[in-house]
């Protein structure tokens, strides 16, 4: 890589984190710390507002920015497959937007990079989520992202009916299913539900508070620290696994 190349490829690494290391950006860039270090102090001589300094981490400071960048090919191709996986296996409404961004994306580039991009034999057929559970993620997805508690009628494995009252976590996809991580109140514990087995869903106008102990970051903490303390083969009791876990 020239190093005109590399000088540009740090300040976009660096402004699409929030703290980047030297570590962090020799390793993406296959050069030394030490070569790092040095670009960043002519970036910075240059007049490049980069914060920081060695040993702690790199942030661009506001107000910078670069001109509109041109997609490589290669960019190009992974943006239209992830665009085409993604309209698969969304609900409806990040399927729109995929498509808004991924319009805006092959506008720009030129000619033959389009048709080169649109024309990879690599297809997501709409086959996973039925329009039900599509509805269901979208609404569930909503909720997270507002904090609103929600009740469930739920199905487990057994086919056994429950009613919870839940703070949804986050959303995590398996290849096959759409499960969602909660707090349950009736459990007062960490649980995890498929979302093609909940019969209905409700938003409540209740919120909720991120309260410790209780967050999506804790939940993964409890996964993790479960993990480690037992056989590979254990799965985790409140685990965002396939299989619901009530």
């Amino acid at each position: 890589m020239r190093r005109a190349d590399r000088l540009f490829q740090i300040v976009q690494l660096i402004r699409g984190r929030r703290l980047s290391t030297a570590a962090f950006l020799a390793e993406r860039l296959e050069v030394s710390q030490r070569t790092i270090y040095r670009d960043v102090a002519d970036l910075q001589h240059q007049g490049v507002p980069i914060d920081g300094e060695a040993g702690v981490g790199y942030r661009l400071g506001a107000g910078f920015d670069l001109p509109p960048l041109m997609f490589s090919q290669g960019e190009a191709n992974a943006l239209v497959a992830a665009a085409r996986l993604a309209q698969a296996w969304l609900d409806a409404g990040l399927a729109r937007e995929v498509e808004g961004a991924l319009g805006k994306i092959l506008s720009v580039l030129p000619p033959e990079a389009r048709v080169a991009a649109e024309a990879q034999a690599l297809y997501a057929p709409s086959v996973g989520l039925g329009p039900r559970s599509q509805a269901t993620l979208q609404t569930l997805r909503e909720a997270v992202h507002s904090c609103h508690v929600v009740q469930i009628d739920y199905a487990d494995v057994q086919g056994r009916p429950s009613v919870r009252r839940l703070r949804p976590l986050g959303c995590f996809y398996w290849g096959k299913v759409w499960t969602l991580s909660a707090w349950c109140e009736l459990r007062n514990d960490f649980r995890g539900f498929r979302i093609d087995r909940i019969a209905t869903l409700t938003v409540l106008p209740e919120r909720f508070r991120q309260e410790p102990g209780k967050t999506l970051a804790d939940m993964l903490r409890q996964i993790e620290a479960e993990m480690e303390s037992r056989p590979p083969e254990w799965p985790p009791a409140c685990a965002p696994a396939p299989a619901g876990t009530d």
